[in-house]
Order: C-alpha cells, then structure tokens, then sequence
C-alpha cells in the first residue's frame, strides 16, 4: 500500500512552533493541533502508511498563503490537504492596516482551490474555519470581522467538495465548558494546549481518516 501524505497548512495556528530544520514527515510538527493529530494518525497506522507534514507560518494570511503555494503545497503531492487561514486578514487590518478584505479573501482562496485541483486532482481537501473568542486580542469588530470568512469557508468547502470543520462552533463550546474564553484560546487567538486538543478531535472526528 502506497503511503499517504497528510499536509497541514496555515497560520500561527498550525505552525505551532514547527521546524525548518528539516524536510523529513512525522518530525518536528509542532506544538499544536497537527501534531495531535499525528499522534493519532501514526498509532492507527504504526506500518508506514502515512506521512505526515506540517507547513503552516505564523502571520500568514491568505495571500502569503497563495505566495507560496507551490513549493510549500503543490511541490509535496499530499493525498490530504488541510488549510487553516483566514485569522491574520482580519487581525493585520487592525494592528497595522494590512488585512485582506472579505471579496479578495474569497477569490484568492478560490484561487488556491482551483490550482490545487488542476494540478492535483485526486487530493482530498480539508478546510477549516477561522475561529475566534472574544477576549485578549480579539474586540467585537474583530469577532464581527471573521464571522463572514467563516461562512465564506463553508461554502467553499461545500462547492468544492471539500470536508469542513467546524473549528468556531468547537472552541465556543469549549470556552463554555471551561468557564472562561482563555482557557481554550489564550489571546482570543492562539489555542492553549486544551484549545490544540479540542481543534485535533474535532479535525479527527470530521476528516475520518
């Protein structure tokens, strides 16, 4: 059985602190929900049949996202692509004045997809939802800011026959669950290592793989 490549790419929150020291799967991944999901993945499949890469970069939004594509996407042929991205077009805007507006947010993530399946067709794709709470970083606009990319990410996912993980309805729970929004995402953003655990069993449970 041939192995399957896994790549997760993303933001801060899939970079996690991983490597680029190395090229090699299944190593250096990170502190985050990669991998835990990893962890998961390789003891259902201890004989080799996956591999698995983490390629997310803290500040990257959607357009950084495309930038790089194919050396960081493309180039790795996964079988199983997940994107995580959708955060930093928002959070740049109010820091520093350089987000990336919805329309433009939604066609260059078009864009992505279209090139993923003209190049890759048979790759199955995962997209997650941008998430926020709100506390630490994140105020009402921003919260307000997000929720339209979170819809937005649906829908695609829906046009092109994408799995969706419901990353927002998982960490809004969660906060309810542990009495306090920082529990799970320490600055509003950034997952505490309860919030990485509750974002890999909600990816696990919806990609089955």
């Amino acid at each position: 059985m041939a192995t399957k490549i896994i790549l997760f790419q993303g933001d801060s929150v899939t970079d996690c602190g991983r490597s680029r020291e190395t090229d090699q799967p299944d190593t250096a991944l990170g502190g985050g929900y990669p991998t835990l999901c990893a962890a998961r993945l390789l003891a259902d499949h201890p004989a080799g049949e996956v591999a698995i890469y983490n390629r997310g970069i803290s500040g990257n939004r959607v357009v950084d996202l495309y930038a790089r594509w194919k050396i960081d996407a493309l180039n790795l042929r996964p079988d199983l692509l997940s994107i995580l991205i959708g955060v930093n077009d928002t959070w740049h805007e109010f820091s520093h004045h350089n987000g990336v507006e919805l329309d433009r947010y939604v066609m260059v993530y078009r864009m992505l997809l279209d090139w993923t399946k003209q190049v890759l067709p048979a790759t199955r794709l995962v997209l997650c939802e941008p998430f926020v709470l709100e506390c630490g970083a994140v105020t009402p606009e921003f919260a307000a800011d997000i929720a339209p990319r979170r819809d937005a990410v649906r829908k695609l996912a829906a046009e092109y026959g994408a799995v969706f993980v419901p990353f927002q309805q998982v960490v809004t729970e969660g906060a309810r669950r542990a009495g306090s929004p920082e529990r799970v995402l320490a600055d509003g953003v950034h997952p505490t290592l309860l919030g990485h655990q509750l974002l890999a069993d909600a990816w696990l449970r919806e990609v089955g793989f």
